[in-house]
């Protein structure tokens, strides 16, 4: 049994984590950290694992945790993730990191985008980009990975193959994207107050969201070209969910068929990316692993839609699916 570790065990990811964990066949939880306190048990958090994990939530140190666990799922949020992780790894556990901290390129893009100065800079640009669709290879070799931002897979994955492949203008892509609530976290907001976000929808944080050079730099990591991106998330009034419709110029006509064929022929094989031919919903890939992607060209513009679990492909599932990749298991291993 692979022994791992939780930091930040409180938030609705950690609950989705916590849930495949306890399914998966290799997996032994040997710790869940908190700055609760009093050690309170997990399912005090989490009511619906009461019964199915007996274990209290910790305040421990970096090397504790580091020194119990063969691998870390870090949890915390940014600026916070980094000041702690460079300890786990020294005390020579691997890490999956939840947040932005290792996502980006260099410590200039970060400040610029977070208003922090990075506490680990030299990892940055050095770190295995959890997405294995794309970087398998480099997952498997790493002692940390930073698992993507939500919405950030939810326009990779169809993207990718596209910019790629030569046939599109990339200074000009549009990224719509609508999320569940979860997807701004379980600390309470204004935004996510029921009587503010039930049946009402609206943008937020335009121009300026954080996955926005996420979106841009993995892609060039990736087809060796770097987009320009106008990137728009907006709040759906469900619990979970994330639907992308994404807009590019083809420098050629080209059909539905030959962008489709794009896909399939990128994601051939991979157990979480499904093309399909119909129009997706979020409702498709809920509780799921599965990004579904389809395309349709309109007026002389390609239109990809993609549809994930905020909580799972865009979160939990992947962090799972890295640490099958970490610890050489298949990559469904646990997974629905």
């Amino acid at each position: 049994m692979i022994k791992v570790a939780i930091l930040g065990a409180t938030g609705y990811t950690a609950l989705e984590l916590l849930k495949i964990l306890l399914r998966h066949p290799e997996v032994e939880i040997v710790a869940a950290t908190s700055r609760q306190e009093g050690s309170p048990p997990v399912s005090s958090v989490h009511p619906s694992l009461f019964g199915r994990i007996d274990l209290a939530l910790e305040d421990l140190s970096p090397e504790e945790v580091g020194r119990r666990a063969a691998c870390v799922f870090s949890c915390l949020p940014h600026c916070a993730s980094a000041e702690i992780i460079p300890r786990v790894l020294a005390a020579g556990a691997k890490v999956v990191d939840f947040s932005a901290d290792y996502r980006l390129d260099d410590p200039a893009t970060y400040l610029e985008w977070y208003g922090h100065q990075h506490p680990d800079p030299s990892r940055l640009g050095q770190t295995a980009y959890g997405l294995p669709e794309l970087f398998r290879d480099q997952i498997r070799s790493a002692d940390l990975v930073a698992n993507p931002g939500c919405y950030s897979t939810s326009a990779i994955v169809p993207l990718a193959p596209l910019v790629k492949s030569g046939w599109f203008e990339l200074d000009d892509i549009i990224i719509d994207s609508k999320s569940g609530v979860s997807g701004a976290g379980r600390q309470p907001k204004m935004m996510t107050h029921f009587p503010e976000c039930n049946e009402s929808m609206s943008a937020y944080n335009v121009g300026r969201h954080r996955h926005t050079p996420e979106i841009e730099q993995v892609i060039a990591r990736w087809a060796g070209v770097a987009p320009r991106v106008i990137f728009t998330p907006q709040l759906a009034p469900m619990d979970r969910g994330i639907l992308s419709t994404i807009y590019i110029k083809p420098r050629r006509v080209v059909s539905d068929a030959e962008v489709l064929g794009l896909l399939r022929d990128a994601y051939a094989g991979e157990r979480f990316v499904r093309v399909v031919d119909h129009l997706p919903g979020t409702k498709d890939t809920v509780d799921t692993n599965f990004c579904d992607v389809t395309a349709r060209v309109v007026r002389g513009r390609v239109l990809l839609i993609s549809c994930l679990d905020n909580l799972v492909k865009g979160a939990a599932g992947a962090a799972v699916q890295n640490f099958n990749c970490l610890f050489g298991l298949p990559e469904s291993t646990g997974m629905l």
